[in-house]
């Protein structure tokens, strides 16, 4: 990927670098080797394009005033065909660069050229990744804590595959434990009350309506035929029933809102296969267990755990703990270089039990990255809202999908760090204005269509990267000089850089505030200049900022699962 920004920045650093090392030569300054320095976009536009910390880095080791240090490194640039314009000292010692108003211009073939790859890169080098995320409880339908680690888990993993990652993303169903068996309970329950029979839920139970449908539709094919089973065997046939068809309504519901994975992963297989015995026997041989109570515990408290957990409860059976440590072993096992789990908020006492056992086990902790997600709080009319408008009920995945659409969930959801409450504004979420960020950025897509559309009506063709040589190239680009071009030539300049941290902190919510910085870059640009003029090289100039304008919306509304739409 050619990234025009950071090419500037090592430039930049190269300049800095080589004045340094003069002044070092000349006895201007004393230092034992270059000091790790950083170049940066100044956070005020009016201290130029970057700047560098060089002089606050090598102040300890100069012995010298920051502002002295930046001075003599200054007055040693050579700046003759760099694109700099001018050297500025500021503030505590920063040296502020001031460039050609045209540096950005480059970005703009390099766009076209690159297409869907633009922003692409190769930090992951091919390891491979899992990404684990819903993983929603199957007794019931899916709620809004599943569809916020929907929308920002398969955000994740699409940018961790645009910085070069080989990722597989993966559901991971509790088809065994407490709940199923509770689940049967409350199954049979309804069964016999809609054949007439007196009977109620179990403490623990679930009484969501889809309990009654489920036992409802199995009545009309079946009729009362399983009255006459073991109660044990009669269960064990409705669990199978019902999770078959909530599984199902699962995989349908993720569809719609855009998400696939690669893998859903039984909970139940761990049991069946003998690897949840197996980590029970490795954690004892390794001496890390013992028995107290009738039970055998884990001994957490080895790895700063404030307590030790029990793996094997007095009756017998294994905890939900001892499956989710085999469950990580085999995560590893399966050949993954980096495991990523995003976890509900109230799963964060659960972090350091589950590294401290794969420490034991022998597994490196920290190839393990757990993500805590908090909750969501859903708003209509200014008040919180838990009932959806169509069923009554409380709001599932597919009811928020069906009031507001994929598209505007997925963006708000993905508007904030994972760490950080959401507050979704339903109202806001339809609002065709600009009000509504989703909307917003759309729109720019929109209207650059609507651009082109009316240019090709008009017989004017957006050069295709390749048909210019890069001379003509640099003199047809030389016309977009206005604030509101620059300006935006420089932010799709960003997005390569957008990507880049987006993919190391885990934090695509970047992505999406970076669609709207870029959408108000080019409203503002759309405001302020013509696009189709009476000078064709300014019109084709003007074709081909906006062309790449779209196309970099296009790839990083493909990273949050978002349409371009071509119309509004």
């Amino acid at each position: 990927m050619n990234d025009v920004k950071a090419q500037m920045k090592e430039k930049l650093k190269e300049i800095t670098v080589s004045a340094l090392a003069k002044a070092v030569e000349e006895g201007a300054l004393s230092l034992d080797g270059i000091p790790d320095f950083a170049i940066e976009v100044p956070q005020a536009r009016e201290h130029g394009d970057f700047a560098a910390n060089v002089a606050m880095m090598a102040a300890r080791t100069a012995k010298m005033p920051p502002r002295k240090i930046a001075e003599i490194i200054k007055d040693r640039m050579d700046i003759a065909g760099t694109g700099v314009e001018r050297v500025e000292v500021a503030g505590p010692g920063f040296i502020n660069f001031y460039l050609s108003p045209t540096w950005a211009h480059g970005v703009i073939p390099v766009i076209l050229s690159e297409k869907e790859n633009y922003g692409r890169q190769d930090i992951g080098k091919g390891r491979k990744v899992q990404v684990e995320f819903v993983s929603a409880n199957p007794t019931g339908p899916m709620h809004m804590g599943n569809a916020r680690g929907a929308a920002l888990g398969d955000a994740l993993a699409s940018v961790l595959e645009m910085v070069g990652y080989d990722v597989e993303r993966e559901f991971y169903i509790n088809d065994a434990g407490n709940q199923i068996e509770n689940f049967g309970l409350s199954l049979e329950a309804r069964y016999l009350e809609l054949l007439g029979y007196e009977s109620s839920i179990p403490e623990g139970g679930y009484h969501g309506e889809d309990i009654k449908d489920h036992m409802r539709e199995l009545i009309e094919k079946e009729g009362d035929k399983f009255l006459s089973w073991d109660s044990a065997e009669r269960r064990a046939y409705f669990v199978e029933y019902a999770l078959k068809k909530n599984i199902a309504r699962m995989k349908e519901d993720l569809k719609n809102f855009g998400v696939t994975f690669d893998v859903w992963f039984s909970e139940r297989t761990l049991h069946e296969s003998g690897k949840v015995q197996e980590v029970i026997r490795l954690l004892t041989e390794r001496g890390y267990t013992y028995e107290k109570d009738g039970a055998l515990w884990f001994k957490a408290t080895a790895f700063g755990v404030p307590k030790d957990e029990v793996l094997v409860r007095q009756n017998g059976i294994p905890t939900y703990f001892a499956a989710d440590i085999a469950y990580h072993k085999d995560k590893f096992d399966r050949g993954f270089d980096w495991v990523i789990d995003i976890w509900g908020a109230d799963h964060h006492g659960h972090v350091p039990r589950v590294k401290g056992a794969l420490a034991a086990l022998g597994y490196d902790p920290e190839k393990l990255t757990i993500i805590i997600m908090q909750l969501v709080r859903l708003y209509r009319n200014g008040e919180i809202a838990r009932m959806s408008k169509r069923t009554g009920r409380a709001v599932t995945l597919a009811d928020l999908v069906e009031e507001v659409g994929k598209d505007a969930a997925r963006f708000f959801f993905n508007l904030r760090g994972a760490d950080t409450h959401l507050d979704f504004d339903l109202d806001l979420a339809v609002k065709q204005s600009e009000e509504n960020p989703v909307y917003y950025v759309q729109y720019a897509h929109a209207r650059i269509s609507s651009i082109l559309r009316q240019a090709k009506e008009q017989g004017v063709e957006v050069p295709e990267s390749g048909e210019i040589a890069p001379q003509d190239m640099e003199k047809l680009l030389s016309e977009l000089i206005s604030e509101a071009e620059i300006e935006l030539i420089k932010k799709l300049a960003d997005f390569p850089e957008v990507i880049k941290v987006a993919a190391t902190t885990l934090s695509p919510y970047r992505i999406t505030n970076y669609t709207m910085e870029l959408a108000a870059a080019f409203h503002s640009f759309y405001n302020a200049c013509r696009v189709l003029t009476e000078d064709p090289n300014l019109t084709k100039a003007r074709l081909m900022l906006v062309k790449a304008v779209q196309q970099v919306l296009r790839n990083a509304f493909n990273i949050l699962g978002i349409s371009a739409p071509e119309r509004m």
